[in-house]
């Protein structure tokens, strides 16, 4: 396996296991079926009206990313998990179905080069963005690596879950992943073109911070004024108009949807090409900041194979009504 960055011009934001290639399909393949019987663990949910709903926006910050412009779809009720799933909910998980996620299988995953522990053996780096290091071991019990647990907290989104686990996951509750329009509609709460789930206002790295960003100067010191240097919590901040939590920053979340960017530039088509069946994320995470990674916004979007797994990376379950 390769270590490439995911093809994007600012590839902080997540890194691929293959290099931006289809995923490893004998892994994929071989994962177990989870009993659908639905969880013994409650898990905390928000309904949200259907109707003629927005995606996207005519303001896009990212072109390229396939922000803009604005597109209608009509989506019927749902409901959805107030918070991304929490670590204590997928032990839940693993403790009845025995599920091993691809990080696991796969003996490594993807972490931030800040939280590796002191004395650490050397690592191998993304190319491109060397901050991203490969860690033999690190997964979503253990989330900087081998002896690192210090980084799992129960009431924490879990991370290192890829889509594949997502999946698995929803399907053990009965549910599903979101689409990107059920996705933008719940994180607007309500509200029109905005770009963030409270409305225009920019977050800043002193006076204004709504949601889990990075503050400072990305990627060599965050000052994480916002209390947080990792994932926070997921129930925290304020709710949306539909009393979610954290729809923007965190930790970003997997959809249903495969990425795909409509252009008649060849350049971006070949982005594309190469980026062939990778899923689509939603709502950045705690290592976006305005100067490098501008994508804690409702229309942001990034694309990544269904086999990757990163300590920002999370989602949330919706269920039909």
């Amino acid at each position: 396996m390769t270590l490439d960055s995911c093809g994007h011009t600012k590839s902080c934001c997540a890194p691929a296991r293959d290099g931006g290639q289809p995923p490893s399909a004998h892994l994929s393949a071989s994962l177990p079926v989870p009993d659908t019987t639905g969880p013994s663990y409650p898990l905390p949910t928000r309904s949200i009206p259907g109707g003629r709903v927005q995606v996207g926006t005519n303001r896009p910050a990212i072109p390229i990313d396939g922000e803009g412009p604005i597109r209608h779809k009509t989506i019927k009720p749902f409901v959805i998990t107030e918070t991304t799933i929490t670590n204590e909910a997928f032990a839940h998980f693993v403790l009845e179905t025995a599920y091993i996620t691809e990080a696991e299988r796969f003996g490594w995953s993807f972490v931030f080069f800040s939280d590796l522990p002191e004395g650490a053996a050397p690592t191998l780096g993304v190319a491109g963005t060397e901050w991203w290091r490969r860690v033999d071991g690190a997964n979503w019990r253990q989330v900087h690596g081998p002896g690192t647990r210090g980084g799992w907290h129960p009431s924490h989104p879990v991370v290192h879950v890829s889509w594949n686990d997502a999946r698995a996951f929803a399907q053990w509750c009965g549910g599903r992943l979101p689409s990107e329009a059920e996705w933008e509609h719940a994180a607007r709460g309500g509200l029109t073109d905005v770009r963030f789930p409270w409305g225009d206002q920019e977050p800043d790295d002193t006076e204004f911070m709504p949601c889990n960003i990075w503050q400072g100067r990305f990627p060599d010191h965050n000052t994480a004024a916002d209390g947080w240097s990792g994932t926070a919590p997921a129930k925290s901040y304020a709710p949306n108009g539909y009393g979610l939590y954290n729809m923007v920053g965190n930790v970003w979340e997997w959809t249903e949807d495969t990425f795909r960017v409509k252009s008649l530039k060849k350049d971006v088509r070949q982005r594309m090409e190469a980026m062939r069946g990778h899923r689509l994320l939603k709502g950045g995470s705690y290592l976006c900041h305005r100067s490098y990674c501008y994508r804690y916004r409702i229309a942001a979007r990034i694309g990544n194979t269904p086999d990757t797994t990163t300590p920002h990376q999370g989602f949330r379950v919706v269920w039909d009504v």
